[in-house]
């Protein structure tokens, strides 16, 4: 198979979607990889290291979209990159279609095939490519809020850990997966005052284990959740419904009743994020005021650090990314329930039930997607 790889274009992304070691793995098994000159480079990774590993290069974004049987890259088609793509090609990125009508209406109108890295999912439901940049994304997340909580950038002039005589920060996580976890690791080491919320008690207990003491762990009922938040110096978002939009469980009303230059990093900003008054920034821009808060949105938060989200992410996604190349499409998704998972278009069909749902679209199961077309 030819393996395309293009340079990223989004505001400031300089993760790529292979290393050369990557690239090595693949030529070893007997495929083409075409790179765009330049895609790596700011990760780390120059043009010089790709052909040793292999690869050819290409002029430009052009001459990988149009050759390439896959393309693996690291976020979602931008406007730009909609007219190079062909009918039958694989698109194995992280996708984020529920948000972006124009991006889901590409994919379905162009007859690619959507392979999303944040749906692909094992059996107990994690998902072992969208795992490693929400670690990566959880601890860049009380990082940034105590940044934006710095009185140049809008913030309430909280220092999180505090001084003596003085009492530190007060952060609220919502939600315990990777990105809450993560980010629970880093807001304790700093010297915030944590209270970490989730649906139930089984990933709470497990971090209250390792805490002992340190944080306070609540069930996220409504009105609990809404008193912490409405107290709260910084709010991190770390909700995650694989697939669907991100739930709303921060009003505007709540909003007001926060304090005047509190801070919400909403991480899940991708899939619409839990704030109602979020909407997407860039790391140009990564902020924005409304009702008295900070917001930082920016829905690429691991391309900060991405010679360690490169690696990361394409530790993981180099497996299937092989078996997608040596086997084809329909053998591979035959032959591993996680790839079929993260199907979510082909042939002009939306084949993941949580995206058809959120975009009010008719739903195809993957089988019979595949069977037609």
């Amino acid at each position: 198979m030819l393996v395309g790889v293009p340079k990223e274009i989004k505001n400031h992304e300089y993760r790529v979607g292979l290393t050369p070691a990557g690239t090595h793995a693949l030529v070893l098994a007997g495929h083409t990889v075409l790179v765009e000159k330049g895609a790596g480079a700011r990760a780390g990774f120059p043009d010089s290291a790709y052909t040793e590993a292999g690869a050819t290069l290409a002029e430009n974004a052009a001459g990988v979209y149009g050759r390439a049987d896959m393309v693996i890259k690291v976020k979602e088609l931008q406007a730009a990159e909609f007219p190079l793509t062909k009918a039958g090609q694989i698109l194995f990125c992280y996708q984020h279609l529920a948000p972006d009508q124009d991006l889901l209406r590409h994919t379905l109108d162009s007859g690619v095939t959507c392979i999303a890295y944040e749906t692909v999912a094992d059996a107990s439901g994690a998902l072992p490519l969208l795992a490693p940049m929400s670690r990566v994304a959880g601890r860049l997340a009380p990082q940034v809020g105590a940044w934006a909580l710095q009185m140049a950038n809008g913030g309430s002039g909280i220092l999180l850990g505090g001084v003596a005589g003085v009492p530190p920060g007060k952060a609220v996580i919502v939600g315990a997966g990777n990105v809450g976890a993560n980010a629970l690791q880093i807001a304790v080491g700093m010297g915030a005052q944590v209270t970490l919320f989730d649906r139930g008690v089984t990933k709470l207990a497990a971090l209250d284990q390792i805490y002992r003491g340190r944080i306070a762990t609540r069930v996220a009922d409504p009105l609990t959740l809404d008193r912490a938040i409405a107290d709260a110096d910084l709010v991190i978002g770390a909700v995650l419904v694989p697939g669907k939009l991100s739930p709303k469980l921060i009003s505007r009303d709540l909003l007001r009743r926060m304090r005047p230059g509190s801070v919400i990093v909403d991480v899940g900003i991708d899939q619409g994020g839990i704030a109602e008054t979020s909407r997407p920034t860039s790391h140009s821009n990564p902020v924005f005021v409304e009702e008295g808060i900070v917001h930082y949105c920016v829905p690429n938060m691991p391309s900060a650090v991405a010679r360690t989200a490169t690696v990361a992410l394409t530790q993981a996604t180099l497996p299937y990314a092989l078996k997608l190349a040596s086997l084809g499409l329909r053998r591979a998704l035959a032959e591993d329930p996680r790839l079929m998972h993260g199907l979510q278009i082909h042939a002009g069909k939306v084949t993941h039930a949580g995206l058809a749902d959120d975009t009010k679209r008719p739903y195809t199961p993957p089988g019979q997607a595949l069977a037609a077309g």
